[in-house]
Order: C-alpha cells, then structure tokens, then sequence
C-alpha cells in the first residue's frame, strides 16, 4: 500500500504497456469537448497574439490572488490574465451576492485593457462551490467513488459549475485524479479512490459535469484535472512529498486519469507540488511537455499551484525560467507588493528573462496562444455576463436533492450484525452520540468556507445527522442526544457518530489513523447501554477501528458527506437500501499501511465492499 516500484528489467516493457494503454483509454472514454473544437479558434488566437506586446503576453501569464492584488486596478496595469482566491480568500460578504459582485469588480478592470482580454476568475471548488455560505456542499470525492455512478458524479458537478458560474466566476480547481497509494496523505479524501480505473472514470465524469460539451455554455466552467502526476503516490503520503517509482509505473498507475481528463476535454491541468524521484514536478520538462503535451497531445495550458514554482530552488528568477520553460503556461502568485516572489516581481524577472534569451519568445507565445485558445472556447470574448437564474438557484432545494442522492449512494455499510440495520422510524427511544452528529462544519470537512473546514456551523443551509434523524422518525419517537455520551440509559439504540475533524492538505497528514481514544470511549458507554450499537464514521479517509468494530453491532462509512445530512438519515432507516462500495482498501493496521504487517495479512474490508440489506 504505501507505493509501486518495478524492477529495471521490467520497465521497457511496462513503459511501452503503459502507452499502449494510454491509448486504449483515448479511444474508449465518452468524448466531452473535444481538441478538435479548440483548434478552430487558432486563426483568432493567432491574430490576437500578433496585436499582443511582450508585456500583454506575460500579463495572461499571470495570475494573481484577490487578496495579494494591492488594488484591482492593477489588473489594468500588469494585464493580468487570471486572478483566484485561494482558500479563505473571499470578499468580506460570503454570499453568492458579495463573491458576484467582487468578481465582476476584477473582470471590469480586464476589459479596460488596450485589448480587452477577459479576465479568468478561478476558485477551489472541490466538493460544490465551497467558499460561498449557503452553496449546497457535496461528499468529498472519496465518497463519490465509493458511490460507482459516473453518471450521478456528473449530474453534481453540473450542479457544482451552475453554482460556480452564478457567481461570475468561471474556471474550478477540480477535480483530483490523484490515485491514492496511501491515506496517511492528507488530501486522501480528494481522490476518487485507489484504482487507476476508478479514477479515470470518476475524473472523466466529473470534468463532463463542469464543462459540458459546450464550454461557451453560460452554466459551465472551465475544469483543471490536478495534481499532475503521482502525488498519491509520495513515501508515506507525505503531502508535496517524493513519490518513488520507474516512469513504467508511474504510467500505469497515476497517468491513466489525464488520459481520460484529455479524452474527456480537460483545459486546464494544475501541476503537482510533489517529486517525481527527486525531480520537482514544477520543473519536469520531460512529464510536462514531452508527455502530456506532446505525447498525449494536451492542448489545453498547464497552470502551477499556489506558489509551487517557489520550491523549486532559493533563486525565484531562476525558478521562472525553470518552471516556464518545463511547460507551465500560467503562474499561480499567491503574494503581493512587499512580499517576496510577487506577482510583480514574477512579471519584471519573466519580461527579463525573455530578453536575456534565457526564456524563449516561442514558449511565451505557445503559453499565451494556450491561454487564449481556452478563452475563445470559453466565449468570453463574446459574453461574461452572468445569468442571474443561475445566482438565484445557488442552494436550491432541487440542488439539495442532487447532493442528498449522492450522500445515499456514497455510505458504505460495513458491518451489520443482527440486522441492527435499518432502525425502526418508530422506535421509542433513540439516543444520538457524538459532536459529529449535529456539527455541519465536522460533516462537511476542510475545504469549506476556508481552506481547512472546521467545526461548528461554518455554512448557512444542509442539514445535521441529528436534525436528520429527526426528520426522518415517526411522531413520538424519543431521540435524545449527547455530545459526550450521557443518558443513554434505557434506549432501545444507540447511535455514535466519530471520526476526524476537518483539516485539508499538508495538515491532514497523520501517521496514526487510529480512532482517537475519546471515539473508543465514546462507543464503549454506547456499549455499556445494552442498546444496539451503531457507529457512523466521519472521515476523509478509512480509520483503524480496533475495537470499536467488536463493541458495535453496525458500522456504516459515512465519508465527509457535505452538508445533506438527509442523506445519511434514509440510509439508516431504511428509505434507500445501502448500495455504497469501498474506493478503498480499509485497513486492518497502521503497520498495514505502512507495509510493516506480516505477509499475507488480509486488510479488514477490501477493496469493492459493501454491504446491503
């Protein structure tokens, strides 16, 4: 589990399968939009570059942060092409009224250029339009692969991209196609899952979902497949960590999903923070242009991340040219005037160095023609106002409803003893344990409202486990509830809801994914009741559960299932039969993950399960 490594005398021969079945995913996956359709804008983007001075062509290179921008202005002055607000940087109002309205303020600032090149607002959007309070927020990927609907994934993320356009902004960070190797890795719940397969599939539904097949579409955004390549794969699943393997494997495990990502239309793919055998992947000609551009025949622009260029060496001039000439097209500059490695000081050392020769006109123009091409696609030129229908509908009801199915089919039962499952809706008396079971914060996990989630109620709209379940019994029913686990004293069930808190990125690594020993007790005086036990586990990614698998009578992955709680509720009484199949191997240890266990020791559910009623 903890990585893939092939001999030598084996790579020619996994690197040539490795090709070959790149290219049997080309020709299998459904198309989404297609090379074909991006090529027919070349006459206008080359006409368009040729008007363009160095410094307009660099300007589209550029994107800058909302917040680092000392003033909008300077989306005139520097021709900024892209701006983003990076986790957490929003404006003061949260509302889809106040992020429209702020948007619209940036790409006002674009249109005042000598060329009017429209601007490219892009946004973290990975489970639902998470930085807007009162957006519907979706399960986490991890949860959405376990659901083994393509067809669902994509209904979401349309509804994910109508959200995202209703607020002016037109391009989101997702999805991740990383293959998980390892769920000690933070960003575990990004991925669809361990399959290569699975992966390429799920991530192909997802990008259909965001852009159609008409990016021009007013109800559509531009998709970005990340993080390029291997970053589930680092040692010990370490974020923005190594990842140790031949290029044979590398090939046949973590490229198959940006085969796909390409056949399905992909524009834009973000470059991964992390290490290919030592090489920055930032500065990876070979993987970069070689393969994905050439190769693969990608034709949309490579954008870094959020100051990824930075890691490459001490010399941020040199890491300009480095990262530009390795393939990048545009720069993600989280900084601004009086911090170092601005967005700025990015454009004076780009402008520099193309006059030193050291950077060539001919990539800046391939970087800039790549650019434009998208923005054609886009139909920016043509329209950037925002159908007001689509604001209006940012945490509809029939969004919910989309959201709620995919919480149902996402919840995988993993034990069920006694058909402790489904409760009775007229149970007399139930008792509901645990923070997580009336915290949204904790349900919907990091990447919502900011970058890391937390606890609490950090979103207006969804619903709790607790207030779910409320809904869901018959009148009369008793339901009692205690965070820490008292009165459940003469309950006929008792229901526990543990797990992790929110956390995203570098700081969700963990080298214990035990369940804490406050979740243990937590369970043991559910135990102590006498009741039936039923345990549902909040989690990014599958935890080792000792003995809490003993001491209750039904276990039920709910994954972090965003903010339809609802959902959940049908699963446990009944009104949708559990259909939901582990994306992961559940591990029995964490010397299992680890590779420590003694040989053939089988994990303790694997990969595929699901049970049903």
């Amino acid at each position: 589990m903890p990585g893939v490594e092939a001999g030598p005398a084996t790579s020619r021969v996994r690197a040539c399968l490795g090709v070959f079945l790149a290219g049997l995913i080309i020709s299998i996956c459904p198309r989404g939009v297609s090379a074909q359709q991006s090529s027919n804008y070349d006459s206008q983007v080359t006409a368009l570059l040729a008007q363009m001075t160095l410094d307009e062509k660099i300007g589209q290179m550029t994107q800058a942060d909302s917040v680092a921008l000392a003033n909008k202005s300077d989306v005139q002055r520097y021709f900024i092409g892209s701006v983003l607000s990076g986790g957490g940087h929003g404006p003061a109002d949260l509302s889809a009224e106040g992020w429209l309205k702020s948007c619209e303020q940036f790409r006002s600032w674009a249109l005042k250029t000598r060329l009017q090149i429209p601007l490219l607002y892009g946004i973290d959007a990975v489970h639902g339009h998470n930085n807007v309070d009162g957006a519907v927020i979706f399960p986490h990927n991890i949860g959405l692969g376990a659901t083994r609907n393509p067809a669902l994934v994509e209904k979401a993320e349309h509804i994910a991209a109508e959200e995202v356009a209703g607020t002016g902004i037109q391009w989101a960070f997702a999805p991740c196609v990383a293959v998980v190797r390892n769920e000690r890795w933070g960003r575990t719940y990004e991925s669809f899952g361990e399959s290569p397969d699975l992966v390429s599939e799920m991530g192909a539904a997802a990008i259909r979902g965001l852009q159609g097949s008409q990016l021009s579409e007013s109800s559509l955004v531009l998709a970005s497949a990340k993080h390029f390549v291997g970053d589930g794969g680092t040692t010990d699943g370490v974020d923005q960590g190594n990842t140790v393997c031949d290029e044979a494997t590398l090939r046949n495990v973590f490229l198959p999903p940006y085969v796909a990502a390409i056949k399905a239309g992909v524009g834009s793919i973000m470059v991964s923070y992390s290490s290919w055998n030592g090489m920055k992947m930032h500065g990876n000609k070979h993987l970069l242009t070689d393969v994905l551009k050439g190769e693969l025949g990608f034709k949309g622009f490579l954008i870094s991340d959020w100051a990824a260029i930075d890691q490459l060496s001490p010399d941020y001039k040199s890491d300009v040219a480095v990262s530009i000439n390795a393939g990048l097209d545009m720069i993600m500059i989280p900084y601004g005037p009086g911090q170092s490695n601005n967005y700025i000081e990015f454009i004076g050392d780009l402008k520099e160095l193309v006059g030193e020769g050291k950077v060539p006109q001919s990539r800046i123009d391939d970087a800039v023609s790549r650019i434009l091409r998208i923005k054609f696609q886009m139909g920016l030129f043509q329209n950037t106002a925002v159908d007001p229908n689509l604001t209006a509908a940012i945490g509809s009801p029939e969004h919910r409803q989309v959201a709620r199915e995919c919480v149902r089919q996402s919840l995988v039962l993993l034990k069920n003893a006694n058909h402790a499952l489904p409760l009775a809706k007229n149970v007399k008396h139930l008792h509901v344990m645990g923070q997580a079971a009336d915290d949204i914060g904790i349900q919907c996990g990091g990447w919502t409202i900011s970058w890391q989630g937390q606890a609490g109620p950090t979103i207006r709209g969804g619903t709790t486990i607790l207030a779910a379940i409320r809904n869901t019994v018959a009148p009369g029913v008793n339901v009692t509830s205690s965070a820490t686990g008292e009165n459940a004293a003469g309950a006929d069930a008792v229901l526990v809801v543990v797990g992790e808190m929110p956390y995203a990125e570098m700081d969700g690594d963990r080298q214990d994914l035990s369940l804490s020993q406050k979740d243990l007790a937590l369970i043991s005086r559910a135990k102590d009741s006498g009741a039936p036990v039923i345990t549902v586990v909040i989690s990014g990614r599958p935890l080792i559960l000792d003995s809490a698998l003993g001491m209750s009578d039904a276990v039920v992955a709910a994954w972090l299932p965003g903010t339809e709680g609802q959902g959940v509720a049908d699963v446990l009484f009944g009104d949708y039969k559990p259909t939901g199949k582990l994306s992961r191997t559940w591990p029995l240890s964490n010397e299992q993950i680890s590779g420590q266990a003694s040989a053939g020791q089988n994990p303790l559910f694997p990969y595929g399960f699901g049970l049903t009623y």
